[in-house]
């Protein structure tokens, strides 16, 4: 599955030069950014779905909240990446909600626009689709080690999808340069921020993996576990 993880990121950033509508001539002169301020919202649930978004830079978080409130965190995003793509599969309304995460810069591109483009151009329709794919792909791949797998697996097996998303291969070491806190991992996880920062220095201890604030270098992937 880390591999689908990787290719879902992959094809979402290379799916943003391509839509972005400021690299479209016919798009670019009637079309705006849209700006953000920290924790301010893009889109709530239940919200109509009516664009899909394309981070020009900044970070953007999804998730959705359980009955009593809590706040369940599914994806963290950044620069180059896409989301609100599930409008394509047919989503009427938002399932989740988008936050920005700092200040961010978003590329709005509606519905009635990417059809157009779609139908315009049959390979762009058909990444498109495989890209929607992926990712319920990947949402399904969470949702499962949730439900099946203990706190220590769900922590191991993010930052091995991390290093095949975006870290560095240098020799049998993987570099992963990452922003996100422990409290981030342990949303994303379903852990506690303790539990993570317990979890991360015995992986330490054991010479698996170091880190700091701003990146976790894996020793040997194949050994993590």
């Amino acid at each position: 599955m880390t591999n689908s993880a990787a290719l879902w990121y992959f094809e979402s950033v290379n799916l943003y030069n391509i839509l972005c509508p400021h690299k479209v001539k016919s798009m670019a002169e009637k079309h705006t950014f849209n700006h953000y301020k920290r924790d301010e919202f893009i889109y709530f649930p239940d919200e109509t779905a009516t664009h899909i978004y394309m981070i020009v830079n900044g970070r953007v978080k999804l998730g959705h909240y359980l009955e009593d409130g809590k706040e369940v965190i599914t994806a963290i995003l950044s620069t180059g990446e896409i989301f609100g793509e599930l409008a394509l599969a047919g989503e009427d309304k938002r399932r989740d909600f988008a936050r920005a995460m700092d200040a961010c810069t978003i590329c709005p591109l509606s519905l009635e626009e990417m059809k157009d483009l779609m139908k315009e151009n049959r390979e762009l329709s058909f990444k498109m689709l495989k890209f929607v794919g992926l990712r319920l792909m990947k949402l399904e791949r969470k949702l499962e080690l949730l439900v099946f797998k203990d706190a220590r697996t769900r922590v191991v097996e993010f930052i091995k999808d991390a290093a095949s998303w975006k870290g560095k291969k240098v020799g049998y070491e993987t570099l992963i340069q990452t922003k996100l806190t422990h409290q981030d991992i342990a949303s994303l996880t379903g852990t506690s921020r303790q539990t993570v920062t317990t979890i991360l220095n015995d992986l330490k201890d054991k010479n698996l993996i170091n880190f700091d604030r701003k990146r976790i270098l894996v020793r040997d992937l194949e050994a993590l576990r």
